[in-house]
């Protein structure tokens, strides 16, 4: 059996795809975070630590794409280069998990 194919990841500049990565990492954290789907604080709190320095991260890769001139966001190829990364699965530990039915 072949093994299963990927989608492509949709062509980005360099800054693009290190904005992507260092967004994905936020994300991350932030869900790691998340009061509503964890339940060790250690855990958080590592976490919440290491949320720093990857917002600096984030920070810098904008800061980079920016002064190249890169100042439009191309919102549908990131949206698939994210969708291709597990972004949709990634951000949904950062919401609240479904409440009871009324």
């Amino acid at each position: 059996m072949p093994p299963a194919e990927f989608s492509p990841l949709p062509a980005l500049t360099r800054a693009e795809c290190e904005f992507i990565d260092r967004y994905l990492h936020v994300v991350d954290q932030v869900g790691r975070i998340n009061p509503a789907r964890g339940d060790d604080t250690y855990a958080a709190l590592r976490a919440a630590q290491a949320l720093a320095s990857h917002a600096a991260a984030l920070r810098d890769a904008l800061a980079v794409m920016h002064r190249r001139g890169e100042t439009h966001i191309h919102t549908a190829t990131l949206t698939r280069a994210l969708r291709v990364l597990d972004g949709e699965r990634r951000a949904a530990r950062v919401t609240l998990p479904p409440g009871p039915p009324s």
